[in-house]
């Protein structure tokens, strides 16, 4: 499967990376799909403030969270993904996580996987999978919930529920 936007063309493979110069090529060609997604963004009638407040989640979730933690390749999405994402490592990375937050973060995703659907970067089924994680909102409210009310050693459990490890 390859994306061809704006002469800029990308194999899954181009994704893949194992060397600190790889990860840096990587980083640099999510900043790439960033700035083309903020652009589509725009394109299709969002304020140029609403797209950078989505490119901005979507960058959290890319570059932090996918190549940074959990050394994954954007194009090629494990199910459980947006889970593993929304449901423990952003509840465990944030001060104060907030369903409310959680939500601008999962809107920002659905746009970015069917912009990446649409560039041919992911399948439908990919899309798939992916748009029904991001909708588990009852999921997530429960996980906030109870990861605010842990005790003592607590956090074992609450972590082995939906670990954000890979």
């Amino acid at each position: 499967m390859m994306s061809q936007s704006n002469g800029i063309d990308f194999e899954p493979e181009d994704f893949e990376f194992d060397t600190i110069d790889e990860e840096l090529l990587v980083d640099s060609r999510c900043q790439q799909i960033l700035k083309q997604f903020y652009q589509f963004l725009q394109q299709q009638g969002m304020s140029a403030e609403q797209a950078s407040d989505l490119a901005f989640s979507a960058d959290l979730y890319l570059r932090d969270y996918l190549i940074d933690f959990g050394r994954q390749n954007i194009v090629r999405p494990q199910s459980g993904i947006i889970t593993k994402f929304a449901g423990s490592w952003f509840i465990t990375h944030t001060l104060d996580p907030e369903l409310a937050i959680i939500e601008r973060h999962l809107t920002a995703l659905i746009e970015l996987y069917r912009f990446m659907h649409r560039q041919h970067l992911i399948s439908a089924y990919e899309l798939a999978f992916l748009l029904k994680e991001a909708g588990q909102l009852d999921y997530y409210r429960q996980r906030i919930d109870s990861f605010l009310n842990l005790t003592a050693d607590g956090f074992v459990a609450w972590d082995a529920e939906c670990p954000a490890a890979f």
